[in-house]
């Protein structure tokens, strides 16, 4: 990509190996990599797995820095992340990035970065807390609440990936995300000849309604499958006994699975975008989801939505899809066509739009820069 100044842009991108947020920032920087930003991507929190750092090698010309430390929601106290934000701020001004798109937007209030700072709302405690479980913050998540306000504030933009999460963002934390919807390369779908349901996510995690769909599966026609690591790094785990869990799958795995799957479930209380319902659907399986606002907003129209917390709901409404075909065929062919709404480029072209805005010098074509 041409650019005023008489080089590439220079991008920083953090991220974590825990979450979506390590395959929405790999899909982001692989995306300006082949539209000619030269991105660092900043590892956070937890070792990455052989898996991710094959991933990471396979972009051509991404180079990877490790930031020790802890991520945000499982410090003990806000004085754990400081090191981190200093590291951070350390390595930008050293690596002479023109912009640093924070994965984790609460290190913007702990460090003097010296470029401009594009935030995203992935996801946090607060409104994790208020989708779970709901009433009075507890102390240990009252802090992390005030020193994400504290971050969004001391961002120069932020983003979010729904405009349901924009507005839990702008209630809770007084930010004013913009919106653009996540994205992900098309995936591939397959022969839909085997009868199971999946599912996928941090299986430990409460907000993924996991033990709803655990439920649900010893009232199901078939068996349900669910991807996924049964402990978080900060130690929470959980038992399931109907669901069968073959562990955490690397992209080739995950991307079979989700080939051969009929019919794709999510009882999640709590989510920001779902990036695993995507790849369901860009693989054209029917979607059985949690009716809540972030889901509607993407998928109304081309799923089958049940109250959260219904396990009896989940059961009846999977086993009506896996006993109906044509049922089952139509919500395949909406969500398959829904999906094209999320697309890596229009992702990609979204924020790039944000970093022009923020610096054009760098970001913008030549013709664009100069008018500036």
């Amino acid at each position: 990509m041409p650019a005023r100044l008489n080089r590439p842009p220079r991008l920083l991108v953090t991220a974590d190996a825990v979450g979506g947020v390590f395959t929405y920032a790999l899909d982001l920087s692989n995306w300006m990599r082949r539209s000619g930003v030269d991105v660092t991507l900043a590892l956070l929190g937890p070792q990455a797995s052989d898996a991710q750092l094959a991933q990471m090698t396979a972009i051509g010309g991404l180079e990877v820095v490790r930031i020790s430390g802890p991520l945000d929601w499982t410090a003990q106290e806000a004085d754990e992340l400081c090191p981190v934000a200093e590291a951070l701020a350390h390595f930008a001004r050293k690596s002479g990035a023109d912009l640093l798109h924070l994965n984790s937007p609460v290190l913007a209030a702990l460090a003097d970065f010296g470029l401009p700072l594009l935030g995203v709302c992935h996801s946090c405690t607060a409104s994790w807390w208020r989708a779970v479980r709901g009433g009075a913050l507890p102390p240990d998540f009252a802090w992390r609440r005030k020193l994400l306000a504290d971050g969004y504030a001391a961002c120069d933009a932020v983003i979010a990936p729904t405009s349901a999460f924009a507005e839990v963002t702008r209630e809770i934390y007084g930010a004013d995300p913009a919106v653009v919807w996540n994205g992900r390369p098309p995936a591939a779908g397959g022969a839909k000849v085997e009868s199971f349901v999946l599912s996928a996510g941090r299986l430990w995690d409460e907000a993924k309604g996991f033990a709803t769909l655990d439920a649900a599966a010893a009232m199901i026609d078939a068996p349900v499958v669910a991807l996924g690591g049964l402990a978080g790094p900060d130690g929470t785990w959980i038992r399931l006994e109907h669901v069968r869990t073959p562990g955490a799958q690397d992209a080739a795995a995950m991307s079979d699975w989700l080939a051969r799957a009929p019919v794709f479930a999510s009882a999640a209380l709590y989510e920001p975008f779902g990036l695993t319902v995507l790849e369901a659907a860009q693989a054209g399986a029917a979607l059985v989801l949690s009716d809540i606002a972030t889901l509607r907003e993407l998928w109304a129209g081309a799923a089958i939505f049940v109250p959260p917390r219904d396990a009896r709901g989940f059961a009846a409404a999977i086993n009506r899809v896996l006993a109906d075909d044509s049922l089952r065929q139509a919500l395949s062919a909406k969500a398959r066509v829904r999906a094209g709404r999320y697309t890596l480029e229009a992702m990609g072209a979204g924020i790039l739009g944000h970093y022009t805005r923020l610096s054009a010098a760098a970001f913008a074509p030549p013709s664009t820069a100069a008018a500036a």
